[in-house]
């Protein structure tokens, strides 16, 4: 996978202090450390890009989206990302930000069971 320059890197640390509301809230799910789960990365740089999350096992990007990734030139500048993310096996799953707000829980256990399905995990007994 490609290393990220330093300027992303820099903002990735940044990004990380000043998390949006959807951001923190799934987050707060994520971060969760539990045994046979996968592990994942808040504001990950990844070549000249900064994902919102990801896992390195599933080679699993999650974006949350607002508004603003629908306005202007916005789509298109995500499809070139989703495209270039793609060519390096990296799976880009977008999700609205009011979803999250909605329901946090419900979107982490979809984001896991994605993770869980590309790194070969069953999911846990109910």
């Amino acid at each position: 996978m490609m290393r990220a320059p330093v300027l992303t890197q820099k903002r990735a640390r940044s990004l990380r202090r000043a998390m949006t509301p959807p951001e923190a809230a799934l987050w707060a799910y994520l971060r969760q450390r539990v045994s046979g789960r996968p592990n994942f990365r808040r504001q990950h740089p990844v070549g000249p890009y900064i994902l919102d999350f990801f896992c390195a096992p599933a080679k699993l990007a999650i974006e949350i989206d607002g508004r603003v990734h629908e306005t202007a030139d916005n789509p298109e500048k995500d499809a070139r990302r989703t495209a270039w993310l793609n060519v390096q096996g990296i799976e880009v799953v977008r999700i609205p930000a009011t979803e999250v707000l909605h329901d946090a829980a419900e979107a982490a256990e979809g984001v896991l069971q994605i993770a869980r399905l590309r790194v070969g995990l069953a999911d846990p007994p109910l």
